[in-house]
């Protein structure tokens, strides 16, 4: 068997079976591809919903939480490779194709992920979401250039090894939201290559994004990523559940708390400029001292290239294929 796929599933009744279509569209019959959906305690009809598909393995996982689920769905799984995406996604056209010849082209690759596509937001909400992913771009060069400590995942949207889930001892259960895909990157880094590409994207419900507010949900997730990466431990252990209603497969853009959400967004693009002028400063004085060579700032530059290029064709399909409907 060649590819595993892994859905940690808590009350998604309305989202699982979009995602469960678009995987066995993906894959069809192949028989080296398996779908495992772990139930973590549902209390609404996600278990029939997961039925409802004969060639789904069904999973219960009583302990809360994403990694936990996680957890119980590597365990049960068959194949080497490990495809970890969320209920509320849906696989982009040529995903499988992609994770397969990615990681057979690279013996050494032990992780691949990639962004969200966010299907059912406005619009004009993608500006800010690709400043998101420039910022999360940019601490994935620091911290693999110049501190080698981490690497980024975007969870939900990531395939590993499992024999690199053996070598690190599984997912960290103690976590169970915030902080428990950049944990996964800091301690898959210390054994192999762990690669994000804006080249594999996914789609994704951008609930979150609309219920919490783009700038307080950015903030939060950089905020635990680098309490994991330089303290081992989350910032925030609590989080929200967001189920917000759709009009029309569309979602609208209302954060609860406007005040915060302004404040906090004046704040994040506050540290943006300043870490933006930090890291040229920074890396002005550390070429002209010599600690980063030649080669270093070419495979920056290298990084950053394909990154444009990626994005360019990322932002083409967010136009071209903008409805939820057809991905």
């Amino acid at each position: 068997m060649k590819l595993s796929f892994v859905i940690p599933a808590h009350n998604e009744e309305r989202y699982l079976g979009k995602c469960l279509d678009s995987i066995f569209k993906s894959i069809g019959n192949d028989p080296e591809i398996e779908v495992i959906v772990v139930d973590n305690n549902s209390t609404d009809r996600t278990r029939e919903v997961a039925l409802g598909y004969p060639k789904v393995r069904l999973v219960e996982e009583r302990k809360p939480g994403a990694n936990s689920a996680r957890q119980a769905g590597y365990l049960a799984a068959k194949a080497d490779l490990i495809a970890n995406v969320d209920a509320d996604t849906m696989l982009t056209p040529g995903w499988v194709e992609n994770a397969l010849r990615t990681f057979e082209k690279n013996p050494k690759l032990i992780c691949l992920s990639g962004p969200f596509i966010y299907y059912d937001l406005p619009r004009q909400t993608s500006i800010l979401v690709k400043a998101f992913y420039v910022f999360a771009f940019l601490a994935y060069l620091t911290n693999r250039f110049i501190f080698r400590r981490a690497a980024v995942v975007q969870g939900g949207n990531y395939v590993v090894r499992k024999s690199a889930l053996d070598r690190i001892g599984g997912y960290n259960t103690a976590l169970t939201f915030y902080g428990d895909d950049a944990d996964l990157a800091r301690r898959l880094v210390k054994i192999g290559r762990v690669r994000f590409t804006f080249g594999f994207p996914i789609y994704s419900s951008g609930r979150r994004l609309a219920q919490e507010g783009m700038f307080t949900m950015g903030l939060r997730y950089g905020v635990n990523y680098l309490w994991i990466i330089y303290f081992n431990r989350p910032f925030t252990t609590r989080s929200i559940k967001v189920r917000p209603e759709q009009n029309k497969g569309k979602l609208d853009y209302a954060p609860e708390n406007k005040l915060r959400e302004v404040t906090v967004a004046s704040v994040f693009i506050l540290i943006l400029l300043v870490l933006l002028a930090g890291l040229a400063y920074g890396g002005y004085i550390l070429i002209e001292s010599g600690v980063i060579s030649a080669t270093t700032v070419q495979k920056i530059k290298t990084e950053t290239q394909k990154a444009d290029n990626s994005f360019d064709s990322l932002k083409q399909k967010i136009i071209d294929q903008i409805k939820p409907t057809s991905p």
